[in-house]
């Protein structure tokens, strides 16, 4: 079994046939899939899908291109609709340093607030990082020493440095299709530096499709493909990286198994 650690199921890209999008990930060995919240506002869309599809959880948070216009989102806020069965993580939140859609002070603000409901639930924080290594590694180190919360650094296609940083301080780092283009050799680099309990597959999907897919849109099953590579990087078979990655997924995203049963939830 492999785990989309991360994926954007109610996108519109997604809306006309979403079971059928489904189904084709459990077929493909894709046990389970996470579809990450970009919009506190819009918590209640996710929820409906991850009640729909019991192979389906969800997370709360503002991704930081809408930080400036979720500052009102409290902490406490988050850890109260985090109680939801189905919702496994807090996020995402970060620091979008390529875009610049938010104002650097809003991400900045909105991430703090996200990483002290992570400190709360002790849900992983799903960390969005562009461009903005040297001032998450700092954010980052700071709040530790505030308490520690666990962590994902998303789509990781930063710097070697904030990749050390985030496994130094206990963070997952989570792959994309983006590791299985011919220009990211970088990237596979830093994958072998990563421990192996560490690791992490996603597809962010419906963007960043792997090869032999890129320029279409991705679908949770295609996970399979970043695995694939990310198994090859490191010199491990198919089986085995799908082993390693579910379970350091299933210990990451820990109220998977311990949540109240689909069939139970009102």
């Amino acid at each position: 079994m492999l785990i989309d650690t991360h994926c954007h199921l109610d996108f519109p890209d997604f809306t006309e046939a979403l079971a059928e999008f489904v189904a084709r990930a459990e077929a493909a060995g894709v046990g389970r899939m996470v579809t990450i919240s970009t919009r506190v506002a819009r918590f209640a869309s996710y929820t409906a899908i991850a009640e729909r599809f019991p192979s389906v959880w969800c997370s709360v948070g503002t991704h930081p291109h809408g930080a400036h216009e979720e500052l009102d989102v409290t902490a406490d806020q988050l850890v109260a609709l985090s109680r939801h069965p189905r919702c496994v993580a807090i996020g995402e939140a970060g620091l979008d340093y390529h875009y610049d859609k938010s104002p650097r002070a809003a991400q900045a603000q909105g991430l703090r607030t996200h990483i002290a409901a992570a400190r709360i639930t002790q849900l992983p924080l799903v960390i969005h990082a562009r461009q903005a290594d040297e001032d998450m590694i700092a954010i980052l180190r700071e709040e530790m020493g505030k308490g520690a919360f666990p962590a994902i650094l998303h789509c990781f296609t930063a710097g070697e440095a904030l990749a050390l940083a985030g496994v130094e301080m206990g963070l997952y780092v989570s792959f994309s299709g983006i590791l299985t283009f011919k220009t990211s050799e970088e990237l596979r680099r830093i994958a072998r530096l990563v421990p192996r309990e560490r690791l992490l597959v996603e597809t962010d999907a419906p963007y960043l499709a792997p090869v032999p897919f890129r320029g279409k849109r991705n679908e949770p099953a295609y996970v399979v493909e970043t695995a694939r590579v990310l198994g090859e990087t490191l010199g491990l078979s198919f089986d085995e990286i799908a082993r390693i990655t579910t379970e350091n997924a299933r210990r990451c995203y820990w109220k998977m198994d311990r949540a109240t049963p689909l069939s139970q939830v009102a």
